[in-house]
């Protein structure tokens, strides 16, 4: 016999909304909401893992002191978005951060973001190659990150906003050997060593 679904995982009136995201038990698993539909994130791969914890420390290292990398942290994109890239990079105010309460907040307002970063999955693929980027670009969200995995190892497509029509992101380079960037702030990641072991 199959168990009931409980009662916090029905829809609610007029349907999810990112607000409602902040009310779910502790019990809940991890979910996004796209596009006012429930998104359960499935358990990552080691590969994911993997470069997600690399790659963190090696922007860590990188970013200057009023930027901080959080991982699997979810931004308010609007009434109906809350998507939870695996890493974002946002700005701060030297001393105080000027949206956050560290203790209780569980996301970070998109306009402070810098930089998403998405490892694709298999169960992931679609949002994080099309309809992800495509909310992260409306957001105005000025770099975007997508990470394949390849035979070799993980390569990096690296996109920015482009401003001048709708916004959309344009690529501008594939790293699988080595990342130099200047942008949002210098740059420079051993993309083969975020899959390997130290």
């Amino acid at each position: 016999m199959t168990e009931p679904l409980p009662d916090w995982f029905l829809t609610p009136p007029g349907g999810w909304t990112a607000d409602d995201m902040d009310d779910l038990p502790p019990e809940a698993p991890r979910m996004e909401l796209i596009d006012g539909a429930l998104v359960l994130l499935s358990p990552r791969t080691r590969f994911h893992s993997r470069v997600m914890r690399y790659l963190a420390n090696a922007l860590e290292d990188a970013a200057p002191k009023n930027v901080d990398v959080l991982a699997e942290m979810t931004m308010k994109l609007g009434k109906h978005q809350r998507p939870e890239p695996d890493l974002l990079v946002y700005e701060f105010e030297e001393g105080a951060d000027r949206h956050l309460d560290w203790y209780r907040a569980a996301h970070v307002p998109p306009e402070d973001v810098l930089l998403v970063i998405e490892i694709v999955s298999p169960e992931s693929r679609e949002r994080d190659r099309t309809t992800k980027p495509m909310k992260y670009a409306a957001a105005g969200i000025p770099h975007f990150w997508r990470i394949e995995p390849e035979d070799e190892g993980p390569a990096i497509h690296v996109y920015e906003l482009d401003g001048t029509t709708a916004p959309r992101y344009v690529p501008i380079t594939i790293a699988r050997e080595r990342l130099k960037l200047d942008v949002p702030f210098p740059i420079d990641i051993d993309v083969r060593a975020l899959t390997t072991r130290r």
